[in-house]
């Protein structure tokens, strides 16, 4: 599983962020920049909708005060989901990356299996990337939402 100090893998992402959809590598994408990334297991649903986004919603301006370059949010969606979603969030200034094959998430070893109930999916996490390093990870356990909303990621920047 990826820790702090580990780079991010090289891995094919799609991101819908203000230049449009684009397919890039992760690793290329974090390169140069100070990053939130915060992960979720799928759009449009409950606490993902309802707290984990709208969090960094709200915090934005006081995150990128701090130095930050971009606030990205990353599941296992493809990019039509995830463009839905962050036009139904009003999170048009977030980075919305969608990881549809979870290239990225099972690179990292982040994977969260639902079984049939929906396959596939990203743990709940936030973190911070710094020049393409972890610097932060706040991993949740189990179906919690403890430490991975925005209020931890501001105390850390």
């Amino acid at each position: 599983m990826i820790q702090v100090g580990d780079s991010i893998p090289d891995a094919t992402i799609t991101v819908i962020d203000k230049d449009g959809q684009n397919n890039v590598s992760a690793n290329e994408y974090f390169a140069g920049k100070k990053a939130v990334l915060m992960a979720l297991p799928g759009a449009f649903t409950p606490t993902c909708s309802e707290t984990h986004l709208p969090g960094f919603v709200v915090s934005f301006d006081e995150i990128t005060a701090k130095g930050v370059d971009v606030v990205a949010c990353l599941s296992v969606n493809d990019s039509f989901v995830m463009k839905s979603w962050q036009d139904n969030q009003n999170a048009e200034h977030i980075a919305m990356i969608a990881d549809g094959g979870a290239a990225l998430t099972k690179a990292m070893d982040l994977v969260l299996d639902t079984g049939d109930f929906g396959g596939v999916r990203s743990r709940r996490y936030s973190m911070i990337v710094d020049d393409g390093k972890v610097t932060h990870l706040n991993l949740e356990e189990g179906g919690s939402f403890e430490v991975s909303g925005a209020d931890t990621i501001l105390t850390q920047l």
